[in-house]
């Protein structure tokens, strides 16, 4: 009996100190795994969707309400912004980063950040000749022409590109939600 409450111990003793050191580990590394994603699984798609611009839209994020706002800064002035959101595609979430014009309500453009969707079919969701549909869009009629829109969707990749666009549908109320907000931090309403 005292072996089986000293090896209970001891295992007791070996779980705390795991989760310690696996909570300790978390913390100290929290800031680089930010970077990292920063760097290449948003980065790409930001300066993708916010070409114009003088500024380096990752080092001056800003946070409203919860959401990361990345800026596109030319001559001084506020010209775009982007953000990021999720919707579910056929695989999984599909990661959008949405660029918005503020002077014209319209979107600069999308790019793909996370996907997890059929290799070549959903996939084709990040090609170039879909995400160009996006460019230079209205906010008012976001939506697949099978639901009554103008954004034709990938043949045989229904689910995915019906999830890329409600991506960009959720971006959409997010960025209206906000514009006050955004208008206030850069004085240029």
């Amino acid at each position: 009996m005292r072996e089986i409450i000293y090896m209970l111990v001891v295992l007791s003793v070996i779980c705390a100190s795991s989760g310690a050191l696996l909570v300790n580990l978390k913390q100290a590394t929290k800031s680089q795994i930010e970077q990292q994603v920063l760097t290449y699984v948003q980065g790409p798609a930001l300066l993708s969707v916010l070409e114009n611009r003088d500024n380096d839209p990752i080092m001056e994020r800003v946070k409203v309400k919860d959401v990361t706002i990345f800026p596109a800064v030319k001559d001084g002035k506020l010209v775009g912004i982007a953000l990021e959101t999720f919707a579910s595609g056929y695989s999984g979430n599909i990661g959008v980063m949405v660029g918005f014009d503020v002077q014209k309500d319209e979107l600069l453009g999308i790019g793909i950040t996370t996907q997890t969707e059929t290799p070549g079919l959903g996939t084709r969701i990040v090609e170039h000749s879909f995400t160009r549909k996006f460019t230079a869009h209205g906010l008012d009629s976001m939506q697949v022409t099978s639901k009554g829109g103008d954004i034709d969707g990938i043949s045989g990749a229904t689910y995915s590109s019906v999830g890329t666009v409600e991506a960009v549908r959720k971006a959409i109320k997010v960025y209206q939600s906000i514009k006050p907000e955004i208008n206030m931090i850069w004085k240029n309403s």
